[in-house]
């Protein structure tokens, strides 16, 4: 059963990319020669409205090939009105950004959803406190409740930590205790901490943890439009930042997981909850766009960067450098592959 929702998750994922595309093309009046889901040979395939719409062997991707666009023959030329490459750069930029665009918009209605159906989250209830810490001080206890910060009112544990790094100075905490409100001054310190990276930072803290306590948010239509849209940002930010200390080094590439830990992912968010379903597929969403941006080329992102260079040269790279570099882009796409799938597979080795 997790291998089939896998299957039907990372289907669906691409469909929607690939959708993305294919509307967009259209709307400049592109015509669309193969609407595919996955790779290989043709398992289904119907024609209609002058597209082969088809499934294909290898599960594992999908494409949309064009008139006048293909990236197994990057020197394809086709002429006409409805042809890719007879569209202006900037047509073209929208065309390749419609697909991670796509994904984008697809985390947002998933975390929208989730919202609707009933988000969790920690509750703003203390649980450790740090002897000698600014909270300690101030005369904080466990199980204290957080319900403003200054004129700031918390719902949850995140709200607390935004907010303290998110100001100056001291600041009033209003703690509900036994059925009574306290109001307690506590100035934070500057201290060292670590960020989702394990990288050593310095960060505004008054020494508290939760308690664990997790708790629903009742959010309106309007509200959870904002924790769809913070939670996209949050998880393109997060998943930018992390290919960027993967290329620094910062993160080691024995942390790079390849399609089994993509499949056990979904499995096991699938056996837990609908919710936990939806989250997994909103950040796989994200991260889809987010590589997908990448100036890699044979990514979208490589041809987003060519269209620009030619916006800025007025011309088109030469067809020997784009050919080199299309393949060395599918080099790069078919190591990081292989690395991925040799993580996973040691792994499962070390676990058992």
């Amino acid at each position: 059963m997790g291998t089939i929702t896998f299957l039907l998750v990372l289907s669906f994922l691409v469909f929607f990319h690939e959708l993305g595309h294919f509307l967009a093309a259209r709307y400049f009046g592109v015509k669309i020669h193969v609407f595919s889901i996955g790779f290989g040979k043709q398992i289904f395939a119907k024609e209609w409205k002058g597209t082969t719409w088809q499934l294909a062997l290898i599960p594992l991707g999908g494409y949309v090939q064009m008139k006048g666009q293909d990236d197994k023959n990057p020197n394809l030329k086709e002429d006409g009105d409805d042809s890719y490459n007879t569209k202006k750069p900037w047509q073209r930029i929208i065309i390749l950004f419609a697909g991670p665009f796509a994904n984008f918009i697809l985390a947002a209605i998933l975390y929208f959803s989730i919202a609707m159906m009933g988000a969790t989250t920690w509750a703003a209830q203390v649980g450790v406190v740090q002897e000698n810490s600014p909270a300690f001080h101030a005369g904080i206890k466990t199980n204290d409740e957080i319900i403003k910060i200054n004129d700031t009112e918390i719902k949850s544990w995140d709200e607390i930590g935004k907010t303290i790094i998110n100001t100056d100075g001291a600041l009033k905490f209003f703690i509900k205790r036994d059925g009574e409100i306290i109001a307690k001054t506590i100035n934070p310190h500057i201290s060292d901490s670590e960020n989702m990276f394990k990288e050593k930072i310095k960060k505004r803290m008054i020494g508290i943890s939760p308690s664990g306590k997790v708790i629903n948010l009742d959010l309106s239509i309007g509200e959870s439009m904002v924790y769809a849209y913070e939670k996209t940002v949050f998880a393109s930010t997060m998943i930018f930042q992390g290919v960027q200390k993967l290329i620094q080094g910062v993160i080691p590439s024995s942390e790079v997981g390849g399609v089994i830990t993509i499949g056990k992912v979904i499995s096991d968010a699938s056996e837990s909850s609908i919710i936990a379903l939806f989250a997994i597929t909103a950040l796989i969403s994200v991260n889809l766009g987010v590589l997908n941006l990448l100036p890699i080329p044979a990514l979208d992102g490589g041809h987003i960067m060519f269209n620009l260079y030619e916006m800025i040269t007025r011309r088109k790279p030469s067809d020997q450098v784009f050919m080199f570099l299309t393949i060395l882009g599918w080099v790069i796409l078919g190591s990081l592959m292989l690395l991925g799938i040799y993580n996973d597979i040691t792994r499962i080795f070390l676990n058992n």
